[in-house]
């Protein structure tokens, strides 16, 4: 009786648990932050054309703000963060707005000259940024007649000649080398049948399952360096639109 009622018991929990959950190879892997960028006040930025991507153009590092979040490339890895001086999380995904931005555009800004029309940006104070993007954003600002990112005689590219360039700037990206160590790297972590999320070192998450994608906040959860009721320096304001996706210190 009692080997009948084992026997049983065994069944049912191969028919509820999937075997697959049952053997899952639990994988921890650290990833290294970026170091931090030393800030004498906060950034002043200025929107790209053709985008609604905001950068800093005073420092020698790409710092983007976008939908929310500063974002910043190293070492072939993206990291984000609600802050421009802290709080690094490593992503998993190339941004969506990065093939949208010409790679080019640090020249374009010191010559002040976009695609042959001259540029007269405008400089961004931080403060005025964090309160407005997200009306921006909503209202598509930038594109507007009379802003037109500030070039004289802006007209739209043809969509065919905008895909055929942002091709070009992935396949230029995807050709660094640091871009393709890091690609190598993280399929050498993926076990066969399951895909590897990274995570920021010292911390340790277990793999997330292949096609799933996620970007944004976690439900539920709260920001570290974020104590109830405190605001810090550079946390935008407003509710960014944006998935999950990473992985925090």
């Amino acid at each position: 009786m009692k080997k009948l009622l084992f026997g049983t018991t065994l069944l049912a929990l191969a028919i509820v648990v999937p075997i697959s959950t049952m053997a899952a190879v639990d994988i921890h892997v650290s990833i290294p932050l970026p170091p931090p960028i030393p800030f004498p006040a906060p950034p002043e930025v200025i929107v790209i054309p053709e985008t609604d991507v905001y950068v800093d153009p005073n420092i020698e590092v790409d710092l983007f703000f976008w939908n929310g979040w500063w974002w910043r490339f190293w070492e072939g890895r993206w990291y984000r963060s609600r802050y421009y001086n802290r709080g690094w999380a490593y992503y998993d995904e190339i941004p969506r707005f990065y093939f949208n931005v010409d790679p080019h555009w640090r020249r374009y800004y010191r010559e002040h000259d976009w695609y042959g029309h001259r540029w007269n940006y405008q400089r961004i104070p931080y403060n005025r940024l964090q309160n407005n993007w997200k009306s921006w954003q909503d209202n598509r600002r930038w594109e507007k007649r009379g802003t037109t990112w500030g070039v004289q005689n802006y007209q739209p590219r043809p969509q065919k000649q905008r895909e055929e360039l942002k091709q070009q700037w992935q396949r230029e990206y995807h050709q660094r080398p640091e871009v393709q160590q890091h690609q190598q790297w993280k399929q050498q972590q993926r076990p066969q049948g399951k895909q590897y999320e990274g995570k920021p070192q010292g911390q340790q998450y277990e793999g997330k399952p292949q096609g799933k994608q996620y970007e944004g906040k976690p439900q539920g959860q709260q920001y570290e360096g974020k104590p109830q009721g405190q605001q810090y320096e550079g946390k935008p304001q407003g509710k960014p639109e944006g998935g999950e996706g990473e992985h925090r210190k």
